[in-house]
């Protein structure tokens, strides 16, 4: 039996890179996958139910069970289709994986109106709206007095976390938003028995291969095909199946991963805090402050 026998699971974005290793592993030990896909292009145009298909029906092939999904996760009904798939074909759903996402990056002097919409639509609503729809459906269960064991595993990126990408307004305040939805619901949601936890992934796929300059250097492919290929986005997945398991306690918390390195994101925090004894003044506020974040 694998870790995740019987887990009903969906995964959104599966078609490719990331997520597509989340289906393949988690079929592999023994969960029901979902394969949802939109099958857009990088930049979220066009659609092709294929993706999903294709991934599906390479978990059927290799012996596990898989349907696939062609909904928009953004689109709240879709998002609402999609759970409903899972519930309708194996009864349930225990673990919801969002990991679709696309990228529109632009220095921000140039970010139109729909690039920043159609960016935050995808990451934040994506993540919003499935995530709805699962906690509507794990609220019933618990209520009709059942023990629910869900996990939800969201996806940020250190993008909006702990890196400041240039380029990436968009993508990161969505992708810091993500980071608080997790919070927030795994703060809310433990009492019915869900936990709620993130993953900030550093792995070559479609949105990372075309990366100009020394990141999407850093992330070819080694020459040495014996290497150890550090942005294989298969390394990301064994975390997210551990984050999904029956028996895994963690809940709330975001982890970087990359290769064969996990690190916890502690996120803000309050530094030093200055004090004045009466109401604030710019003489002391230029005392007190003058020297911090000052451009170098």
């Amino acid at each position: 039996m694998g870790i995740l026998e019987d887990r009903v699971t969906v995964i959104t974005g599966a078609g490719n890179g990331i997520g597509r290793e989340h289906a393949l592993l988690f079929a592999a030990e023994g969960a029901k996958v979902v394969v949802n896909d939109l099958g857009g292009d990088p930049d979220g145009t066009g659609a092709d139910a294929s993706a999903a298909r294709k991934v599906a029906d390479e978990i059927a092939a290799a012996g596990g069970t898989a349907v696939a999904n062609h909904d928009d996760v953004a689109d709240f009904q879709g998002a609402r289709r999609l759970i409903d798939q899972a519930i309708d074909a194996y009864g349930r759903v225990d673990v919801l994986v969002n990991n679709a996402g696309i990228l529109r990056d632009a220095f921000f002097h140039r970010v139109t109106e729909e690039e920043w919409d159609t960016v935050v639509r995808v990451h934040l609503k994506g993540h919003f709206a499935t995530l709805r729809h699962a906690v509507e459906h794990w609220r019933a269960r618990a209520k009709a007095g059942e023990a629910v064991n869900g996990a939800a595993i969201n996806t940020t990126s250190a993008s909006g976390t702990y890196l400041a990408n240039p380029g990436q307004a968009n993508y990161a305040a969505a992708k810091a938003a993500i980071a608080a939805l997790t919070l927030v619901t795994a703060a809310e949601l433990g009492r019915i028995g869900v936990r709620v936890n993130a993953i900030a992934p550093a792995a070559r796929t479609r949105l990372t291969e075309d990366v100009p300059g020394m990141v999407g250097e850093l992330m070819k492919k080694p020459e040495d095909p014996g290497a150890f290929d550090v942005f294989d986005p298969a390394h990301v997945s064994p975390l997210v199946a551990y984050l999904a398991r029956e028996d895994c306690p963690i809940t709330g918390r975001l982890f970087a991963v990359q290769g064969g390195a996990i690190a916890e994101l502690v996120g803000w925090q309050a530094g030093e805090t200055v004090r004045a004894d009466g109401p604030w003044t710019q003489e002391i506020l230029e005392r007190e402050l003058g020297g911090v974040g000052a451009a170098t």
